[in-house]
């Protein structure tokens, strides 16, 4: 895996339908995959290739045909080792789970191939037939194919809040300290919106009302890089879907994304993708 961090950025689903379930399949470029947190569930099942994930500083490996579940609030990025990903993704919104389980918030999800107990594993196999299935529908294009999809992702929480969750008396509780997650989040939601302007280690630090060298100690610990490597990678990974959605010459995009010094993007680009950028656009 050549890069486990970079451009986090909180992701607002627009097309959760009225059940509080998204569905899709992506076909996507491989490689590295920005982190990003959100309030839905996410089942991830990857269908051709591996990948890994990292889910708050923790390191997982996806192998084909597996699934990993993402909790809600949880940053996670993914790493691809195909040229192209394919992948189900599914999200479920908590607030519209209510309806049927009132309490929903107080349960955590874990589900993840790299951790799971050997008596649970076949409730795990039952999962990933699930998401198979839902993956034939789609494939087949079967009649009343949303009624169906829809009825099987209900199955599929049910069961991972009966076989993979627990609960907490104070609410939905992930692993590390809640202000530690709440300050990442808000570096992420930052960043994301202004990456493309000048930011200076000031600016971030009177945003997030620290000094400079307490938010440079934070960040190191808890983010594992400086600020300015963590802004470059942001932009980077901008620039890398520009690379393949647009013909805009490389310099302008370099620009456009904040960079000022091509060869600081340069290096930083193939230390991510493990290639130029102009190596992208050829193969795109």
């Amino acid at each position: 895996m050549k890069q486990t961090s970079g451009n986090p950025y909180y992701e607002t689903f627009h097309q959760i339908n009225e059940l509080g379930v998204q569905l899709a399949y992506h076909t996507t470029p491989g490689g590295y995959h920005p982190l990003h947190w959100h309030e839905e569930i996410e089942l991830l099942y990857q269908l051709n290739g591996e990948a890994d994930v990292q889910i708050e500083g923790q390191k997982y490996h996806i192998a084909n045909k597996h699934l990993v579940v993402i909790d809600s609030r949880q940053v996670h990025s993914t790493y691809t080792h195909r040229d192209t990903s394919m992948f189900l993704c599914v999200h479920i919104s908590r607030k519209y789970m209510e309806k049927y389980l009132p309490d929903i918030n107080l349960y955590q999800i874990r589900c993840l191939p790299d951790d799971i107990e050997d008596e649970k594993f076949p409730e795990y196999l039952i999962l990933c037939k699930q998401m198979e299935q839902l993956t034939r529908l789609y494939i087949e294009n079967a009649p009343a194919f949303q009624m169906e999809a829809e009825g099987i992702i209900m199955q599929a929480l049910a069961l991972l809040i009966r076989h993979f969750s627990t609960r907490s008396a104070t609410g939905n509780i992930h692993a590390g300290d809640r202000q530690t997650l709440t300050r990442i989040r808000e570096v992420i939601t930052y960043v994301d919106e202004n990456f493309r302007n000048p930011i200076s280690l000031q600016d971030i630090a009177d945003h997030m009302g620290l000094g400079k060298e307490y938010f440079c100690r934070f960040l190191k610990k808890n983010m594992e890089m400086s600020f300015l490597q963590y802004v470059n990678e942001v932009r980077v990974s901008h620039i890398y879907q520009d690379l393949i959605r647009t013909d805009t010459p490389i310099s302008e995009l370099a620009e456009e994304n904040g960079f000022t010094n091509q060869k600081l993007f340069n290096r930083t680009f193939k230390k991510i993708y493990g290639c130029t950028p102009s190596a992208v656009r050829r193969t795109n």
